[in-house]
């Protein structure tokens, strides 16, 4: 009735010609000054290629070029459709969730994914404004062009995939052959590599509707065919357009049981893979940094995790409703979580320990109290146990429990406020967490006193080297010689060493660590951090899309910064003191290659070489020198090798 008209394009086809990847909006920005008719079409493109010189110049003409090329082929693949007189098509719009989602995500969240939440009625809407948690699960983005292959012939069963996976899509179990009687035809699995079982079966599975293609998988696969190098265990290759077959998959691989945690070895990679993860699908940028951090610890201690979460990246990705990828496993366990501001989020953690304490006396106080209902020797087995392990806290889990059953059946105040706090005798993992604008900036201080108060927290900083969720700009962990918003000349200052500053107590738990670089020792120093008794802290090189760099070269960045110098990897823990040793550990070797070799990988460093070449080998000279000075300091403090070191 309007007289419509309809264009189409497949601009992500025409950006791949161009050579610029998935970024399509230098396509659809022509398409649309084309169709708009705001200009004559040759002034608009004129002054398109103006704004596109004018923008990315600094990062190379090359950049220029390509947005040049995308341009000039834009039009030519944009098509007119003829619209029918009359509907013809049977086709039915999918459902925004699918149909075996919960009612409420059916009812409440599906229609603000839809941009329909003010049609919700109120009375639909949780009185009490609990929301459920877990619930990325159920929005299936479906983003990605490409998504990974698997072939189980090559496979080595390292784990790699899934600890790089920015968004929990790379999954493996291992179970037993039995198992996989009914799977559907075409379900991939392989004899498992675990020596002395041989009736198991390893299975790695992508969840496709939920990857956003950005190939970091692939990359950090280390298994390639040895008459073909260019074949590897896992590669990328395009989506199909049928996912029929991919969701028959996944749905089999999630009844597929997840081991006993107390059964699995966390001391590894290829163990932890085989750990349920809580933080799942999270909306953060294709092959982000931060996020495979987040689900490594969520593996780890997800089902007894506390929280605190600066403001950031990581609160925006990890709670911006209508859902959250925070949620819980198969036995209903899973973190708690808040989010805090930039300024005091140390000291909200804080408050956690403080709360942990105090529940965690009332518990024993009230237990006391009721040990001749209960039974002497069942409360003493509750307060006296050791938590080391998983095995511990599952054997304290069923004690707790047991002894809950049994409070039930006592009818009294006292006994119903101890139930409420009864859970917190089971070990909790408490993590403060944020980033870089966070941890070295704006609330450094509070982070200060908490490390110095002596309690028993752990800090995660997931270190992008610049404040990431709010457009670039330089923070003190900013490098020299990188350019960011309010460092636009280049930053004059070194980077500000938190690590140093923090082993300075000496009483404090300090790691660097890189996933990029050496996995395992990331784990490790996670596990070490968790298990210190006492203030810890790990720093955790984050790629980051600000540092101008394709997102699937993000390990491969993350290893030149540590093998440049850039980012040592070190443990500094101070239990080894009792133990006559230095507590200071570097796990990585002395640096193999140049500064350069890193920096040049990255346009953040770059823009500067094109703006002024002598600020930028000025500026380069002394960050050597620097870097060399802070090595040889680090060196100084360890007089033991690491046996972590080279992996």
């Amino acid at each position: 009735d309007k007289e419509l008209k309809l264009y189409t394009i497949d601009a992500y086809e025409v950006a791949k010609q161009a050579g610029m990847g998935r970024r399509i909006n230098t396509v659809m920005q022509t398409c649309y000054f084309a169709l708009a008719e705001i200009l004559p079409e040759a002034v608009a493109i004129e002054k398109i290629k103006a704004a596109i010189k004018k923008t990315y110049q600094r990062k190379g003409d090359a950049i220029v070029q390509k947005n040049f090329a995308a341009v000039d082929a834009a039009l030519a693949g944009l098509h007119r459709v003829e619209v029918p007189e009359a509907v013809s098509s049977e086709f039915a719009k999918p459902a925004i969730v699918p149909e075996d989602a919960p009612e409420f995500i059916k009812t409440v969240t599906a229609p603000i994914m839809a941009g329909k939440g003010d049609l919700i009625p109120v009375s639909q809407l949780p009185a009490d404004g609990v929301f459920p948690s877990g619930t990325t699960r159920w929005e299936k983005v479906n983003s990605a062009l490409n998504i990974p292959s698997w072939d189980p012939d090559l496979c080595v069963q390292c784990g790699n995939c899934t600890v790089v996976c920015p968004h929990a899509v790379v999954r493996a179990k291992e179970v037993t052959k039995d198992h996989l009687e009914d799977a559907p035809e075409g379900f991939k699995a392989a004899k498992s590599a675990s020596f002395g079982f041989p009736n198991r079966r390893f299975t790695l599975q992508f969840y496709a509707e939920d990857c956003t293609g950005c190939g970091l998988c692939a990359a950090a696969c280390p298994a390639s065919d040895m008459e073909d190098d260019s074949r590897k265990a896992l590669m990328m290759k395009p989506k199909p357009t049928d996912l029929t077959e991919a969701r028959e998959y996944i749905q089999f691989f999630e009844q597929l049981p997840w081991p006993e945690r107390q059964h699995v070895d966390y001391s590894t990679i290829k163990g932890a893979q085989f750990l349920q993860p809580t933080f799942e699908f999270g909306s953060s940028c294709p092959g982000c940094g931060e996020t495979p951090y987040l689900t490594l610890l969520s593996r780890l201690f997800g089902d007894r995790m506390l929280i605190a979460n600066a403001t950031g990246c990581s609160s925006i990705y990890g709670a911006n409703l209508p859902t959250t990828p925070w949620g819980k496993n198969d036995e209903g366990r899973g973190p708690a979580w808040s989010n805090s501001l930039f300024e005091d989020n140390a000291q909200f953690g804080f408050g956690y320990s403080l709360t942990r304490v105090k529940h965690r006396e009332m518990a024993r106080d009230g237990l006391k109290a009721f040990q001749d209902q209960l039974g002497k020797e069942a409360v003493a087995e509750v307060l006296n146990a050791e938590q080391h392990n998983e095995a511990d806290i599952n054997d304290q889990r069923q004690r707790v429990a047991a002894l809950k059953d049994k409070l039930q059946t006592i009818d009294s105040d006292e006994a119903r406020n101890l139930l409420t706090v009864m859970d917190l005798l089971v070990q909790r993992s408490l993590w403060i967490i944020g980033g870089d604008g966070w941890a070295y900036d704006i609330g450094y201080g509070g982070l200060d006193h908490v490390i110095a108060s002596g309690a028993n927290v752990n800090i995660l900083v997931m270190d992008t080297e610049v404040y990431s969720n709010t457009g670039g700009q330089a923070s003190k962990s900013t490098p020299m010689g990188a350019m960011a918003k309010f460092a636009s000349g280049g930053k004059r200052t070194g980077k500000k060493d938190l690590a140093l500053l923090a082993m300075s107590y000496g009483n404090v738990y300090v790691a660097r660590v890189a996933l990029g670089a050496n996995p395992q020792q990331t784990l490790d120093a996670i596990r070490e951090a968790e298990a210190y008794d006492g203030p810890s802290i790990v720093m955790a090189y984050s790629h980051c899309i600000a540092h101008g760099i394709n997102m699937e070269d993000g390990l491969k960045q993350q290893y030149k910064a540590v093998k440049s110098g850039h980012w040592p990897l070190l443990r500094y823990n101070p239990v080894l003191d009792e133990e006559g040793e230095q507590p200071l550990v570097l796990d990585s070797v002395q640096p193999r290659i140049d500064l350069d070799d890193y920096t040049l990988g990255e346009n953040r460093y770059q823009a500067l070489r094109r703006s002024n070449p002598e600020l930028a080998e000025e500026l380069g000279d002394i960050a050597r020198q620097q870097m060399k000075r802070k090595w040889n300091l680090y060196k100084a403090m360890q007089s033991l090798p690491s046996s972590n070191a080279e992996h």
